[in-house]
């Protein structure tokens, strides 16, 4: 896990600093703000550690810039600030978790263990089949320079077809999918939402990746 610490006392950042690496982490150090929010933006991240009180940007519009930016790296902020409006403040605009100065060190070691779990849970940022890029965070489907924003149900169905690209997904499955188990949604209807899909997944000019397999179901293929 690759964890940038945000903190201007030297000192402490240090100390966090080795005693993450003796967990195992990979730490990188910022010391204001502003070198902070560049470091965030980079994505190299998993976890942020941040410190309220920053030299050139304070912590809450470091945190809030990076949400902006979609950006959602796990983010623990470590701050000696103890209001409740505080707190409040930096749960609001974005953070993942507040925990305040003088700590525990085994908390934040807990806590982080915690985030790292989130981590290792989050889906993917792209499922792909050859040109074809479905977007969880944005609900989105790419295709070349193209974008396509999805339904609920059209990304349903195109998360189940892509997880079994080449494989023919007879239309029971698609249908508990995209609607649940137990779904009374019919193959007409199931036959609409996927005319639908098709027409975002391949344009006049492209190669046809959405095939037909005629009273059994459907098949994502990368070959034309």
């Amino acid at each position: 896990m690759q964890v940038l610490v945000v903190e201007d006392k030297r000192s402490l950042a240090g100390h966090l600093g080795r005693a993450l690496q003796g967990e195992g982490y990979s730490v990188t150090l910022a010391y204001d703000g502003e070198e902070g929010l560049r470091l965030g933006r980079t994505d190299r991240f998993d976890l942020i550690v941040l410190d309220i009180m920053l030299p050139h940007m304070d912590g809450f519009t470091v945190i809030r810039k990076l949400r902006e930016g979609r950006l959602h790296t796990q983010t623990i902020i470590l701050s000696a600030r103890d209001s409740t409006q505080d707190m409040v403040r930096g749960l609001d605009a974005g953070a993942d978790d507040y925990l305040t100065k003088p700590f525990a060190l085994e908390v934040l070691l807990a806590r982080l263990r915690a985030a790292s779990r989130r981590v290792a849970e989050r889906p993917p940022d792209e499922l792909c089949c050859g040109d074809l890029a479905l977007q969880p965070q944005t609900c989105t489907l790419r295709r070349g320079d193209r974008v396509e924003p999805l339904t609920r149900t059209e990304y349903a169905l195109l998360e189940c077809l892509i997880r079994r690209a080449g494989m023919i997904v007879p239309h029971r499955v698609l249908i508990e999918e995209g609607w649940g188990l137990n779904s009374d949604v019919s193959q007409d209807s199931l036959y609409v939402f996927i005319r639908s899909l098709r027409a975002k997944v391949t344009r006049p000019g492209e190669a046809e990746r959405l095939h037909t397999v005629r009273g059994v179901g459907y098949s994502l293929r990368t070959e034309s």
